[in-house]
């Protein structure tokens, strides 16, 4: 049973930076999509990032495109989320999750993952 922890949020002023760690035990399963979502209060829970496990593939949501990257590190048994130039509208409590898939591509919707962690919050403030 694979379990993740989130870890790497905090309090940041507009257009600053933070770094996001989900960590997989016991390791990140290969063929797998991993995806960061987000949830502001009031607000549906969307993936802002997503990256399957065999080849690297990624996808971002439109929002966040060009300020935001997800990388694994198999060593460190990690799925990272670099968010730069945050915006007040990035505030969210954030989640890791993760699925097998077969074909490379990675759900977007929430419903398609089996696996989340507990949640890492970050706040931006203007």
């Amino acid at each position: 049973q694979v379990q993740l922890v989130e870890s790497g949020g905090g309090s940041v002023q507009s257009g600053g930076s933070l770094r996001l760690s989900c960590e997989a035990s016991p390791y990140i399963y290969a063929r797998n999509c991993v995806a960061w979502f987000r949830q502001a209060p009031g607000k549906e829970r969307e993936a802002v990032a997503r990256i399957y496990t065999s080849g690297g593939s990624t996808f971002y949501a439109d929002s966040v495109k060009g300020r935001f990257t997800i990388s694994q590190d198999n060593a460190e048994k990690r799925v990272y989320l670099e968010m730069n130039s945050l915006k007040p509208e990035d505030t969210a409590m954030y989640y890791c999750a993760r699925v097998p898939v077969s074909d490379g591509y990675c759900p977007q919707g929430k419903s398609a993952y089996s696996t989340w962690g507990q949640g890492t919050q970050v706040t931006v403030s203007s």
